[in-house]
């Protein structure tokens, strides 16, 4: 599915990749950030203690999405100092790209770095040694874990388009908002094996989102109706 949001939206502007390329960036740099914090805490402590390393574990999650947020806002102020430059050069004092666009195309940025660093955590584990399930595990690690992949693309798309739209409109609630779902489908992955306990919330949060940033965007229900029914 986002591939074909990529082709269809996104390929044919160059401006648009740049902005994808630098919003993929911006969530790289968080991770790294992020990851070199949990290593140090981790080397620094007892590694026999479990209780303990599992709370750095919960620390480290909860920490990288605050520094993934942080580095969408900080994303922001750099897109909009962009537009004030694009406005400055063009001809009719009008920027080639709205910042609704940017919202969108630095969600998919994001979500799509995202996902691939799943992706490549997936195929380190399909590489083994082991089977999945051999010890008596679900053994829908694989396909349940591409399904919350696909969600979390999602969800940062949306959550981009929420985050954009609360910076600009001073709506801190909106920021807020998008902090706490980001938290909530983060902590929920703590509930596998039970993946019905991380993928049905984080799904149902994927519809609120998907709704909300629809209608923030300036869609309706009759401009759905229209596109279902193929109406100009």
């Amino acid at each position: 599915p986002v591939l074909g949001l990529f082709l269809l939206t996104i390929a044919r502007d160059p401006l648009r990749i740049i902005i994808l390329i630098a919003g993929s960036f911006f969530w790289l740099v968080s991770l790294l950030l992020s990851s070199l914090i949990w290593f140090i805490a981790v080397k620094a402590s007892n590694p026999q203690d479990e209780p303990l390393q599992k709370g750095l574990l919960i620390f480290g999650v909860m920490f990288s999405v605050l520094l993934q947020e942080a580095f969408r806002f900080l994303y922001y102020k750099l897109l909009r100092k962009a537009i004030e430059g694009l406005v400055a050069l063009s001809e009719d004092g009008c920027s080639p790209i709205s910042i609704q666009q940017m919202a969108y195309v630095a969600g998919v940025g994001f979500g799509l770095m995202s996902g691939a660093f799943s992706m490549i955590n997936l195929l380190a584990d399909a590489l083994g040694p082991g089977t999945v399930g051999i010890h008596g595990d679900s053994q829908l690690y694989f396909l349940t874990s591409a399904f919350m992949t696909m969600v979390l693309i999602f969800l940062h798309t949306f959550w981009g388009i929420l985050f954009f739209h609360g910076c600009e409109h001073r709506r801190w609630w909106e920021i807020v908002a998008v902090v706490v779902m980001h938290l909530a489908v983060s902590g929920s992955t703590f509930c596998n094996p039970l993946y019905v306990g991380s993928l049905v919330p984080s799904y149902l949060l994927m519809a609120t989102a998907a709704t909300w940033a629809y209608l923030l965007s300036g869609g309706s229900a009759q401009n759905l109706c229209h596109f279902l029914l193929c109406k100009s």
